[in-house]
């Protein structure tokens, strides 16, 4: 039943494909230099029920922290942290992120704490790629997992208690240069890569500015002439990425997901003449164990007695054939005709590749 229900759900997003529709430029493109920057820190949970860590670390970095509001722990005592615990804090600074501004940061346990429930977060730099700090965290953390435990050594344990989260608990500290305002062009850079996509988009800005407004460099990076006047640039980004243009239909592939049984068959599949048989070979082990007694009644000792049952079924092999330039719709008819459940298409379809006969790329993930 659920072979039939993955197969129903293969035919439907193969059958049901829709054409190409416009997108917008600000949809299938990201500007040159303008993106997201991640960021790192190291820092303390305090105020746990007793869920803390026992890691070394953890006591050289609250003895760092005591030094530095002029508490002196004397040597050779082991402060029980079993309240505090050692994290690693991150967030992503968006592009154009000014000082002041907040972020949400995630923490998580790089120790052996058993939760980080009701702990709160001390005040944590955090740094980017370049060692520069650009924002600072403080606050409670709102952990979504819970772990319980008995005397008996019973424990159960909900989603993650070990990684929280505060929103807005980073405030930006520095802002990070862009190369938005330098230069007289403004470069896009397709998701996508692809050569017909990037001279559509050509076309587009140039028919909507003016001629040699725009012009690609490659299959990816589209550059336009821009106003170098900051409040005029926006103005002009505005327009820009809101032009919608037509993308290129996608390369022939059929992606295949052998852990799931989904197969998803692009648009411009086919297939060359072709002949294909595929028989469903079912083979059954049954066991019925029964317990005996020998023989004499009253002085034998019982025993279990194995009694297996084999049987090998075999459906029988239907065999179609594919004409020339088949398209998808044909295809999936053609299938569909023989009954083949997800894992035979899966056989079906490595045998026509392997064949030259499947005019596509096949992706098996």
């Amino acid at each position: 039943m659920m072979l039939r229900k993955a197969f129903a759900l293969f035919l439907m997003l193969s059958v049901l494909a829709s054409p190409v529709l416009a997108d917008r430029l600000k949809d299938m493109a990201r500007i040159k230099g303008v993106r997201n920057n991640q960021l790192v820190g190291y820092g303390l949970v305090v105020g746990l029920d007793g869920t803390g860590d026992k890691a070394p670390f953890t006591n050289q970095s609250f003895r760092n922290m005591m030094s530095q509001f002029g508490v002196t722990l004397p040597d050779g005592v082991n402060p029980n942290l079993a309240n505090v615990a050692a994290v690693t804090v991150s967030a992503t600074l968006p592009a154009f992120a000014k000082p002041g501004q907040e972020l949400d940061i995630t923490v998580s346990s790089i120790g052996n704490a058993d939760s980080l429930r009701g702990g709160t977060l001390l005040m944590t730099p955090l740094k980017g790629a370049d060692g520069q700090i650009y924002a600072i965290g403080q606050g409670s953390l709102v952990v979504g997992g819970f772990d319980a435990s008995g005397q008996d050594g019973s424990r159960i344990t909900v989603n993650i208690p070990s990684v929280g989260r505060i929103p807005n608990g980073a405030t930006i500290e520095r802002e990070v240069a862009s190369p938005f305002n330098k230069g007289d062009t403004i470069t896009f850079n397709l998701l996508q890569s692809d050569f017909t996509t990037a001279r559509r988009v050509v076309e587009a800005i140039n028919g909507y500015l003016g001629p040699d407004m725009a012009y690609a460099h490659d299959a990816t990076s589209i550059s336009v002439r821009a106003p170098r006047d900051p409040s005029q640039r926006v103005s002009f980004l505005s327009i820009l990425e809101n032009i919608e243009v037509d993308p290129a239909e996608e390369a022939a592939k059929v992606v295949i997901n052998s852990r799931t049984g989904t197969i998803v068959v692009g648009q411009n599949v086919k297939v060359s003449p072709a002949a294909i048989t595929h028989g469903n070979l079912t083979v059954t082990i049954q066991e019925n164990p029964e317990i005996v007694q020998p023989d004499p009644f009253s002085r034998g000792e019982t025993a279990l007695q194995q009694d297996s049952q084999i049987a090998v079924t075999e459906d029988p092999a239907r065999m179609f054939k594919f004409g020339p330039a088949v398209t998808l719709n044909e295809i999936v008819q053609a299938v569909n005709q023989v009954g083949a459940a997800p894992g035979d298409v899966m056989a079906v379809l490595e045998a026509l590749k392997q064949a030259g006969a499947l005019r596509a790329e096949l992706i098996v993930i």
